[in-house]
């Protein structure tokens, strides 16, 4: 029954994590066109985003345990781990390239001179998050469906 539980936040938290994800990806396209004051005033509504940090946590932990205890079974321990390091990466890309566009730019409350270089560094950041997350999600899936769990 733990095993069960144990999938069922590994999926939950997973998909949770995607969904901002998505939501960055769908409108990046839009939102690469606006004009300083109008990407100023459409930033704006990320603030609170942070807490998001909590379901990524958990999205990590949940994929590693799931790792750890399928770890005798091929096919399901590849795939858990695909998931982790998907999550992981998602992590190495807000820190290395996501956060310093943050700083810089005071989230988004200031623009400095370069602010069209950040902005493309931080709208394709969050769309290879993305992908991150949907590769995750997609190997979490194909962890319990293998698992030959009762």
């Amino acid at each position: 029954m733990w095993y069960l539980l144990l999938s069922f936040a590994a999926l939950l938290f997973t998909a949770l994590a995607l969904a901002p994800a998505a939501a960055h990806i769908m409108e990046l396209p839009a939102k690469i066109k606006l004009k300083d004051a109008d990407y100023l005033i459409a930033q704006r509504l990320y603030r609170g985003w942070h807490f998001i940090g909590i379901v990524v946590g958990a999205a990590l932990l949940t994929t590693l345990a799931l790792t750890v205890v399928s770890r005798t079974e091929p096919w399901v321990f590849a795939a858990a781990l695909a998931a982790f390091f998907c999550i992981a990466g998602t992590q190495a890309i807000f820190w290395s390239l996501t956060f310093p566009v943050n700083r810089a730019t005071a989230n988004w409350s200031v623009l400095p001179a370069n602010w069209r270089r950040l902005r493309r560094r931080w709208e394709f950041s969050h769309a290879a998050s993305a992908l991150l997350n949907l590769a995750a999600l997609v190997a979490v899936i194909l962890a319990v469906l293998w698992s030959r769990v009762p």
